[in-house]
């Protein structure tokens, strides 16, 4: 469905059709308004504004029948607004998204700011960093705007989801490090660096599979699995980046992991296994224990 030209209405004429789009086609009022900003071009304020003077115009960049298109197609079909608008807005950033990657959450935002607030053993920022299972590339851009005088590698095992994130790399207008986009299955593109890493990033599939067959359906089954599914006990994946982590960071380097949220022992456990050094537990927005950092020992 294409967007049409651009569109004049009054507020009382948007109001009377958001109201008349949840009516129809009963989802969060907030999503529909999320579509009218991101794909109407009608921001937050404007919105608002426009319920206090209704008689004033309002600019949309295409027509109510796409909208109306889009919404009716997210409710019926739980289609993520994200994937039919093609982007989503991350932290600072605006990503371009498909069904090949998983939408970036705004926990996992945390993980950027966690990064930039360690201490690290060459200074105020790493020299040689990385992103295990970049998806979007989200995590990885983020890092390369804030430090654009290092170096950082992104990986991962999907082809398409890492032709999105260096599409996304692509776009991106602001000063950035040099970045080097890997297919592989976590570490192994990495091998040459072994030892020289001073901080790497993971937000890897977590949860465990029979929870993935319950998810709800705008994730279960328009979200790639392969970025879902941790596993049996959801820790396949973290178990195999903390046990290679000793042999790939550089002493004193860093590991900073997104889990669930009830798995936060059992991580802190298997990075004390792998002799990580400084383990410990940071907290999501809802304050759930949701990230894990370690450091390998210095020499």
């Amino acid at each position: 469905m294409e967007a049409q030209a651009v569109t004049w209405l009054s507020g009382a004429d948007l109001h009377h059709w958001r109201r008349q789009q949840l009516a129809d086609w009963p989802g969060p009022a907030n999503g529909l308004d999320w579509l009218l900003d991101l794909e109407g071009g009608l921001s937050w304020r404007e919105l608002q504004s426009s319920h206090l003077h209704p008689e004033r115009g309002l600019e949309l960049r295409c027509g109510l029948d796409h909208l109306a298109g889009l919404w009716k197609r997210h409710c019926i079909e739980q289609v993520p607004l994200q994937h039919l608008v093609g982007r989503c807005p991350w932290r600072d950033l605006e990503l371009a998204v498909s069904k090949d990657v998983l939408i970036p959450r705004q926990e996992t935002e945390l993980l950027v700011e966690l990064a930039c607030d360690l201490p690290l053993a060459s200074g105020e920022l790493p020299r040689r960093w990385a992103d295990l299972g970049t998806g979007s590339g989200c995590l990885a851009l983020a890092l390369a705007r804030q430090w654009p005088a290092s170096e950082g590698w992104a990986v991962d095992r999907s082809p398409e989801a890492l032709a999105v994130a260096r599409a996304n790399g692509e776009a991106q207008n602001e000063p950035m490090a040099s970045l080097h986009w890997c297919v592989g299955d976590w570490w192994q593109p990495l091998t040459p660096l072994a030892g020289t890493l001073e901080l790497v990033v993971s937000n890897p599939p977590y949860i465990p599979s029979a929870v993935v067959d319950v998810l709800d359906p705008g994730v279960r089954d328009h979200e790639p699995r392969l970025a879902l599914d941790g596993g049996s006990d959801g820790l396949d994946s973290l178990r195999r980046i903390i046990k290679s982590a000793p042999r790939m960071l550089a002493p004193g380097g860093w590991l900073l992991v997104e889990h669930h949220h009830d798995q936060s022992q059992a991580v802190l456990a298997l990075m004390q296994q792998a002799d990580l050094v400084d383990c410990r537990s940071a907290s999501d927005l809802e304050g759930n224990a949701r990230f894990a950092l370690a450091r390998q020992a210095c020499s």
